[in-house]
């Protein structure tokens, strides 16, 4: 059995990031490049007033909260579903589902109850039961000392009999969630087909040969069932979450009005065949039904499988890449610090994630400047425009990495697209507006630079469509296309051409939208 490392003394115990108005001294990176992206640019007058009443409420963080949670904030491209659900929600789930505690390990299990086991239902009536599957379940009071990684990555496995179960409910809490907090798209990642595609995979079992692999995967149609599969479990959860959010009445839920795209999960973990199978499965879905847009790898990074198969899951990408080219690929890759794995461990995992298997995003890159050449592959990464998601509390509970450790302000000076992201909020016990309040309080961001992340993630997102921008707005700024250039969102009824790209364009549609929500946001403080 692999087993984890422990992490640098105290910086494991972490459970969430602490805020605060001191600002570190940002990491400065080595050769920095000659024309860095710009990190603060002209605002205008709406702009300027609004950046004015965010330095003025620094120092107070409860109209500082306040400014953070009503920010227009884009949308959350690296999201779990399974752990993006407030734990106390899971266990009314779990309760209502009828479902059994092992005391020992606090872990859901089908009923009946038997000896070592308690219904869950309890949690209901008894605070301190409730209290204790709410730390088993999540960080709510993590203990100093601590394996933040362990505790982190334990939790799925135990309230893991409650989340397959409702995807549409799952769905449902986190759309009104992420619409209250004022964003507009989502990315969240599941398993599709995950059973069915384990049976399929062992059946074929593993050849080297991987064009052999798809030849037997695709044979007597059993890759088209499999996406026949996820298909029906996307339709029963779309029906789930419409009937629970009642969705089409009067009485819709904000989630409602929230653009949803599923990504895929592929267990990095797995054996070969398996992780071949759900790659593929993923990725047809992902050209065939405009539901889901990517495949990921997922599970610890660190794992025993997952680092000594690193490199020949990569190869897997790039040739199911040739086979699908139009399915898009974002990778955990870098998701690693020095003392959880041996040093040569840290030197390729991003550059093979950009390099070798064609990934567009990355999730984490935590461990940039550990990499072999990485200033060239920062640089690379800026050209491509491979984006990175950053969640950072997962990266302080996970990894213990954070402020002037953290790779943000490099990849900034190279140039390289930045997201901001939730990964598990629910497991963190934080939400979107903590990660953008945290940024710009270590990092000393401003309102111009806050609101051109807000607007990266929609920009990066594999939302279908033109974009609004023009260029590459991470290098030259954010500027309409030619057909909207010149109209104010929120302000008038646009132009007959951009009306046209709106139409087309859900991702430019989107966009749109939240420059109508910041044009909105900026009004309260027209007035000093």
């Amino acid at each position: 059995m692999h087993r984890r490392r422990v992490l640098r003394t105290g910086l494991a115990a972490l459970s969430t990031l602490s805020i605060v108005s001191a600002v570190p001294a940002a990491a400065q990176p080595a050769n920095p490049p000659s024309s860095p992206s710009p990190s603060a640019r002209p605002l205008n007058p709406a702009e300027a007033r609004t950046a004015a009443y965010l330095e003025s409420v620094r120092s107070d963080p409860a109209q500082l909260r306040g400014f953070f949670r009503q920010l227009p904030k884009g949308g959350d491209l690296h999201n779990h579903l399974s752990g993006a659900i407030p734990t106390e929600y899971l266990i009314t789930l779990a309760a209502e589902d009828e479902l059994c505690i092992e005391t020992k390990t606090m872990t859901a299990v089908p009923g009946p109850c038997g000896e070592g086991k308690r219904p869950a239902a309890d949690a209901k009536t008894d605070r301190t039961f409730h209290d204790a599957l709410l730390r088993a379940w999540s960080m709510q009071d993590f203990p100093a000392g601590g394996s933040g990684h362990d505790h982190f990555f334990d939790t799925f496995g135990k309230f893991g009999e409650v989340t397959w179960r409702h995807r549409g409910k799952l769905l449902s809490k986190v759309a009104d969630g992420i619409a209250a907090q004022n964003q507009f798209y989502l990315e969240t990642l599941v398993t599709p087909a995950s059973e069915e595609a384990k049976k399929v995979a062992d059946q074929v079992g593993w050849h080297p040969d991987f064009a052999r692999m798809h030849r037997d995967l695709a044979a007597d149609g059993k890759l088209d069932r499999l996406v026949a599969t996820a298909r029906k479990e996307a339709d029963d959860a779309d029906a789930e979450f419409r009937a629970t959010s009642h969705c089409g009445t009067a009485h819709a839920a904000p989630g409602c009005r929230l653009t949803v795209r599923w990504n895929s999960q592929v267990s990095r973990g797995s054996s070969p065949e398996r992780v071949f199978t759900q790659m593929e499965v993923g990725l047809r879905l992902a050209e065939r039904d405009p539901r889901f847009t990517a495949v990921n790898l997922v599970q610890p990074e660190d794992g025993e499988r997952a680092l000594s198969d690193y490199r020949l899951q990569m190869r897997m990408l790039n040739y199911l890449h040739q086979v699908y080219p139009k399915a898009h690929i974002t990778l955990h890759a870098g998701e690693l610090a020095p003392g959880l794995v041996k040093p040569e461990d840290l030197k390729f995992h991003i550059n093979e994630a950009v390099n070798v298997a064609h990934a567009e995003r990355i999730g984490h890159g935590v461990d940039l400047v550990h990499e072999d050449g990485w200033q060239q592959l920062a640089r690379t990464m800026a050209a491509r425009e491979v984006a990175v998601e950053v969640p950072f509390t997962s990266n302080a509970q996970i990894l213990g990495v954070k402020g002037d450790e953290h790779p943000f302000n490099t990849y900034r000076a190279y140039g390289v697209p930045i997201v901001l992201a939730t990964d598990d909020p629910g497991v963190s016990r934080i939400d979107i507006s903590h990660e953008y309040q945290y940024a710009a309080t270590t990092y000393h961001l401003g309102y111009g630079e806050l609101k051109d992340l807000a607007r990266a993630s929609l920009q990066y997102s594999f939302l279908s469509g033109r974009s609004l921008w023009q260029g590459n707005p991470t290098r030259h700024g954010y500027h309409p296309v030619a057909a909207c250039r010149g109209q104010v969102p929120g302000n008038g009824t646009p132009g007959a051409a951009c009306r046209r790209l709106l139409a087309d364009s859900p991702k430019a549609a989107v966009e749109w939208r939240q420059e109508a929500a910041f044009a909105s946001f900026e009004r309260q403080f027209s007035h000093g």
